[in-house]
């Protein structure tokens, strides 16, 4: 069995932020570094070091992030550009992988291992859990959790041939409430075929081109049309 990574990639690091809140504060690199080195027990931090933060140089491991958030004043999230996976967004949580394992109801190790591929297999109960305790919203639910080709997958069949025969599969990729599933799913087949109906009664060649057209734009954006009606 493949053990989770020993040194995960650096986080996506916001060197405008850091920037920032020092200047903010009135410090100068070497401040900062002091504060981590005197208070965080990190002696290789020098001013240097900082500045080549601040200038997306090269990016704070997670024990600096931490550090630097400390002596910074602020959240080890507000120094994290947008959070892309579950570990960047438990990270910018300030949690640990332990209380998100249990939280969602995995062993900590089995969490581990799909926080490191990327790759959610929890059920249904689980995953509103992990939302829930991480605050993710639904479109970053569904991307962090790598399931947004199989949502679209799933969509566009729905829109195409009888929508109710996927309100379970849908169910089981976004944590969303049963009767909010059903009325997107609705509305998005009624859209769908009401969009193709009317090209094709333009007449001709052209109306098949035009449908043709028009369902396909109308299938490239499905997940957007799918999160504003379930989650504007």
């Amino acid at each position: 069995m493949r053990q989770p990574s020993a040194r995960p990639p650096a986080l996506p690091f916001d060197a405008l932020a850091a920037r920032r809140l020092r200047a903010a504060l009135g410090m100068g690199p070497e401040h900062v570094a002091y504060g981590m080195r005197a208070s965080y027990g990190l002696p290789h931090v020098t001013p240097g070091l900082v500045v080549a933060w601040e200038r997306g140089a090269v990016a704070p491991s997670d024990p600096e992030l931490t550090a630097l958030a400390g002596v910074l004043w602020c959240s080890p999230g507000e120094l994290i550009a947008r959070p892309r996976t579950l570990r960047e967004h438990r990270v910018s949580r300030e949690l640990a992988s332990e209380d998100v394992a249990r939280a969602a109801g995995l062993e900590h190790r089995a969490y581990l291992r799909m926080e490191e591929s990327g790759e959610w297999r929890g059920n249904e109960r689980q995953s509103a859990a992990l939302a829930e305790v991480l605050q993710l919203s639904l479109p970053d639910f569904v991307s962090v959790t790598g399931q947004e080709g199989r949502l679209a997958e799933l969509l566009r069949s729905a829109v195409t041939t009888r929508w109710q025969a996927y309100v379970r599969p849908v169910a089981r990729t976004v944590p969303l409430q049963r009767g909010l599933l059903e009325d997107a799913l609705r509305q998005l087949h009624t859209d769908y075929q009401g969009q193709m109906v009317a090209s094709l009664n333009w007449g001709g060649n052209r109306a098949a081109t035009a449908s043709g057209d028009s369902g396909h734009e109308f299938l490239d954006g499905i997940v957007d049309r799918f999160w504003a009606l379930a989650a504007p």
